[in-house]
């Protein structure tokens, strides 16, 4: 009788059933991921998941007796090196089955088996799923007593910010005030400097308008002279003349 014998033979001898799943488990350590039947996928992780829980020891008498199901020492080697460090806080249920419908040809039923901690897709969307979301409050609600606390603090710590930043403000004014009253004598100084300047070159000047005037005076009398000397010359050449118009005239 075959009592409580209920796992699935899946058409194979005990040899080939046992070679058959050695070869997945060390594919599915491998690669991570690999696309079977169903019927085959669930065989495979009653068989790789105690493996599994055995490379969480990482010692000679585990890895022989890991290597005794697996039959290849590339499997083993990445087991406890890769996968024995990223799933060594889960307790069991390191595989996942995802089922994918039918094969076309014998509508065999697929589906993919894969490591849980390897999908990084479904990782990052757990991680932001678990982000705090933000929460609005009404204002007229109670306070409890932890709320009275924390509302307390945080005034205590606005009014010593607040006496802070009031001290800086007024250290900065005096400062700029201190600034803006000590420039004011150098600056009384250069305007005085400017104006004696401004008024220094004035008597140079008038120095240099009289000498214009004087120059400009100056030649005016021989011009004058000249003029007369001139005049003088052509009158005693006409008068000579006109007398002897009068003398011709009188013999005639």
């Amino acid at each position: 009788m075959r009592h409580r014998k209920k796992f699935n033979h899946l058409s194979r001898t005990s040899s080939h059933r046992k070679a058959m799943l050695a070869n997945m488990a060390s594919s599915l350590i491998l690669h991570k991921r690999i696309t079977t039947t169903t019927a085959k996928a669930k065989e495979l992780r009653t068989f790789v998941e105690p493996i599994i829980t055995r490379s969480k020891e990482d010692s000679t008498h585990s890895r022989r007796m890991v290597f005794k199901n697996l039959r290849d020492k590339y499997a083993v080697s990445e087991l406890f090196r890769e996968v024995a460090t990223k799933v060594g806080e889960r307790p069991g249920g390191y595989t996942r089955i995802i089922k994918l419908g039918n094969r076309q040809g014998d509508n065999a039923d697929m589906c993919i088996i894969e490591l849980v901690d390897f999908n990084e897709n479904l990782l990052a969307e757990k991680a932001a799923a678990t982000k705090p979301k933000s929460t609005r409050r009404r204002r007229g609600g109670k306070k409890t007593g932890t709320e009275e606390e924390t509302g307390a603090a945080i005034t205590a710590e606005a009014s010593e910010t607040g006496t802070e930043v009031e001290e800086i403000v007024e250290s900065v004014v005096e400062e700029t005030v201190a600034e803006a009253e000590a420039p004011a004598e150098p600056e009384a100084e250069i305007k005085e400097e400017t104006v004696a300047e401004a008024e220094a070159p004035a008597e140079p000047a008038a120095e240099i308008k009289e000498e214009t005037v004087a120059e400009a005076e100056a030649p005016a009398e021989p011009e004058a002279e000249e003029v007369k000397t001139e005049e003088t010359e052509d009158t005693g050449e006409a008068k000579p003349e006109e007398g002897k118009d009068k003398e011709e005239k009188k013999e005639e």
